[in-house]
Formats: C-alpha cells, sequence, structure tokens
C-alpha cells in the first residue's frame, strides 16, 4: 500500500513539472515552428515580449551576411523558422533570448577587433607618409628657371634650368618633379605637367646638380605664345635611388581614410590593443 502511494505521489510530482516546464521552440517543421514560437512568446511576461521579439530577430539575421544584427526589425514567424530552426530549436524565451545577447556580444567583440586593427593600418599609413615625406623634403629644388633658346639651326628651343641638392643619405639616380609654368594675369598655368629626368653619373649624398634640361618644343613646353615673364615652380614628386629602385613614396591617406582614422581615433581613444589588434587582418 505504502508503495502505490509513494508511486502515486511521484507521478504527480512528474506530472506537476511536465506541465509547468517553460514550452520550447520546436523547428523540426514549419507549422511546429510557427505555433511554438507564438507559444513561447505568450508565455513570457508581456514586459520581456519586445525583448522576445527582438532576440528572435537577431538570431534569423545572424543568417544572413550583410544584415545589421545590432539594429534589426520583427520579423514573422514563418521567416524565423526557416532561417534560423537550427540555432533556437528547444530554446525556452529565457534561454533565446540569452543566446541572442551572446551573438550580440561576440558582433561587437568581432567590430571592435576589426576598427582597432584598421585604426593600426591607418596610423601606420599615415606614419610612413609623413616619414617619407619628410625624407622627400630633404632633397630640394633651389633654383628653376625657364626660357626660349635659339638652335644653332635658328629653331626655338624651350629650356629647363635648375639647381638642386641632395641632403639626404642616398645617392639619386632620377627625378620624378611637377613643372607648372604661370605668368602674372592667367589664371590657367601655360604648362602643368609632370616629367622626369635621369641623373647622368647620379646625385650623390650631400651633392648639388645644376642641370640644363631640353623639353619637346613641340611639346606644351614650346607653345609660341608662351611670354617671357614666366615663373616656373618645380615640385619634387619621386625619387629613385643608384639601382633605380623607387624612394620614399609611402602614399599618404585618401580623403576616406583621413575621415575613418579621426572616427576611429575619437571612438577607441585610450583604449589599449592587443598584439592581434595590432595586426591588421
Amino acid at each position: 500500500m505504502w508503495s502505490l502511494l509513494r508511486l502515486s505521489a511521484l507521478s504527480l510530482t512528474a506530472l506537476v513539472i511536465t506541465g509547468c516546464s517553460d514550452p520550447k521552440i520546436d523547428t523540426s517543421s514549419m507549422p511546429a515552428a510557427v505555433v511554438s514560437v507564438e507559444k513561447v512568446r505568450d508565455s513570457l511576461p508581456t514586459y520581456k515580449r519586445d525583448e522576445f521579439d527582438q532576440a528572435l530577430t537577431i538570431i534569423a539575421m545572424s543568417s544572413f551576411s550583410g544584415i545589421d544584427i545590432l539594429n534589426p526589425q520583427r520579423m514573422n514567424a514563418a521567416e524565423i523558422a526557416e532561417t534560423a530552426n537550427a540555432y533556437m530549436h528547444g530554446l525556452t524565451g529565457d534561454e533565446l533570448i540569452a543566446r541572442a545577447d551572446e551573438m550580440l556580444r561576440q558582433r561587437r567583440a568581432r567590430e571592435r577587433e576589426q576598427a582597432l586593427r584598421t585604426l593600426t593600418r591607418l596610423e601606420e599609413k599615415e606614419a610612413n607618409a609623413k616619414r617619407d615625406s619628410e625624407q622627400l623634403a630633404l632633397v630640394t629644388v633651389d633654383k628653376a628657371n625657364y626660357y626660349i633658346s635659339t638652335s644653332p639651326y635658328g629653331a626655338p628651343e624651350p629650356v629647363i634650368e635648375l639647381t638642386v641638392t641632395n641632403s639626404t643619405e642616398q645617392a639619386l639616380s632620377q627625378l620624378t618633379m611637377r613643372g607648372v609654368l604661370t605668368s602674372p594675369g592667367r589664371d590657367v598655368p601655360w604648362v602643368d605637367e609632370t616629367f622626369y629626368y635621369i641623373v647622368s653619373g647620379g646625385l650623390s649624398a650631400g651633392e648639388t646638380g645644376q642641370w640644363s634640361l631640353a623639353p619637346n618644343r613641340f611639346g606644351p613646353w614650346g607653345d609660341p605664345q608662351i611670354p617671357q615673364n614666366v615663373t616656373l615652380t618645380l615640385t619634387l614628386e619621386g625619387l629613385r635611388d643608384s639601382e633605380g629602385k623607387p624612394l620614399w613614396d609611402s602614399p599618404p591617406l585618401t580623403e576616406n581614410e583621413t575621415a575613418r582614422l579621426e572616427a576611429l581615433r575619437k571612438d577607441y581613444a585610450g583604449i589599449a590593443r592587443s598584439p592581434a589588434e595590432q595586426n591588421d587582418s
């Protein structure tokens, strides 16, 4: 008799526990998923239902690339069941909310890591460009003149005279320059052209060179309308060493990169970066 009563009590307890257990999402089929999602939602306190809706959408959208799970919009049960059944099958409402929170934490951690790597990469690019610009500034154009000469055959010949000092520690074999030829009262330059000059014998470290260049008289430098009172401005844009290899040619940040760098510095100011975050992927 005692055993029978004990068995009945245990059976009743099991029934009570089963009856009171939280409903779970069943994504074994589309109809089951649709019904169970709404059943789980209805079992939650009213104040948790919006959070549940958001969790559903976060988990569903994690199946798609290119969707912002940090700003989810509610999806219907059919859409959710079709795209995210593997993520939420067998979960209660609270478990689903917890899983969505974990997904968001992982997503934010990945975005933070990528942002810090981008920050490091842009800072390195900025530093390299600054360093190379400082090196280029050590090669100076001390004198630049333009005039029209006359060839032995009586033809007009454009001439560029320049004096360059190499204050770097590298011997130079080639200079790339931008030449701009202007005159008073004229907004448009007569010439705005980039050209290179191969230095015969090279320009050693600490040396100053003086050369006369003869641009093509059939090109823009030979325009017969160019007046005598022109000003030639030469800007050094590139150098090559004695072996012909480019020197100090790191590109500057683009306008978009500069804006991105400023935004990242503002967002992550004072945050220590791990070695992994300091290496761009």
